[in-house]
């Protein structure tokens, strides 16, 4: 599963790593708090996006809609770590995109699979 989205050209694969990486961030602080070079890790790894350099500016933007807090954890080590939290509002957020994302997916697979044409008011 490793860099599985790297397979597609670069073009179409950057327009749909745009539009679900925010998402991806909020799954991923679902479980727990994390550091920001832990989440570029996780999503480096998956192919989402290139680099850290990538992420801060998306979690800016996170803060900024009030999806995500940081705090300081300055027990690690001489450079504290910043530490990103998921909010109520993030959770809702992030449940709203996986109502959507599904029925989503299956309709994109639907009118682009080689081997059949959709069906007529096919929506599932």
């Amino acid at each position: 599963m490793q860099h599985m989205l790297l397979c597609m050209t670069s073009e179409v694969g950057a327009q749909l790593r745009k539009g679900v990486v925010e998402y991806c961030v909020l799954g991923l602080l679902q479980h727990a708090p994390a550091y920001g070079w832990k989440i570029s890790e996780r999503l480096v790894e998956f192919g989402l996006i290139g680099s850290i350099g990538t992420l801060y500016p998306l979690l800016a933007r996170l803060r900024a809609q009030g999806l995500i807090v940081a705090r300081a954890d300055e027990s690690d080590s001489a450079r504290p770590r910043k530490y990103y939290t998921l909010t109520a509002e993030g959770s809702a957020q992030l449940q709203q995109f996986r109502e959507q994302w599904h029925p989503f997916a299956l309709a994109v697979d639907a009118v682009t699979a080689p081997d059949r044409p959709p069906q007529e008011g096919q929506a599932s």
